[in-house]
């Protein structure tokens, strides 16, 4: 299983730029790129769910390379809850709809932008964490708890 790269991130943020995405960052892959010490195996992002958002994706993620079939295309325009891609160059998580989010524009209100990347509010990704329930997610929680007092510190 490969690991999140940030040169990974930077293909995401300029190709969604390209094609006009709105998205946000989430998850570890999002606590990383505001400095959190961890490591994670996908690129987790938080798309704003609207048809012509997901057409937006849709063209965005061919263009890096992944592999849709018409299924995962159809899933993806909807707004299906969860997308998970292993078709394309590295892991890629599509979460239309995050436990512990009240919405997507909730989230865009609260983003932290870090350079040129629209990242959730550190608190939103805990919160997400929490809500999951699985038991990875609960393992982080301590430390993106500590990483998140650290950096409102820090900002």
């Amino acid at each position: 299983m490969a690991t999140f790269e940030y040169r990974q991130a930077e293909e995401v943020r300029d190709a969604f730029a390209r094609h006009g995405v709105r998205y946000l960052f989430l998850g570890k892959s999002g606590a990383i790129l505001l400095g959190f010490p961890d490591t994670t195996q996908d690129t987790d992002v938080f798309p704003e769910k609207s048809p012509d958002n997901g057409g937006r994706i849709v063209v965005a993620l061919r263009e890096l390379g992944f592999e849709l079939t018409d299924e995962r295309v159809e899933e993806i325009v909807r707004g299906k809850d969860f997308v998970q891609l292993r078709c394309g160059p590295y892991d890629f998580d599509l979460i239309f709809a995050p436990d512990g989010i009240e919405s997507f524009e909730y989230a865009w209100s609260r983003r932290v932008e870090s350079e040129g990347f629209p990242i959730c509010h550190p608190d939103d990704i805990i919160a997400s964490k929490e809500a999951s329930g699985r038991a990875k997610d609960r393992e982080s929680l301590a430390r993106l708890r500590s990483f998140r007092d650290w950096w409102v510190q820090n900002r």
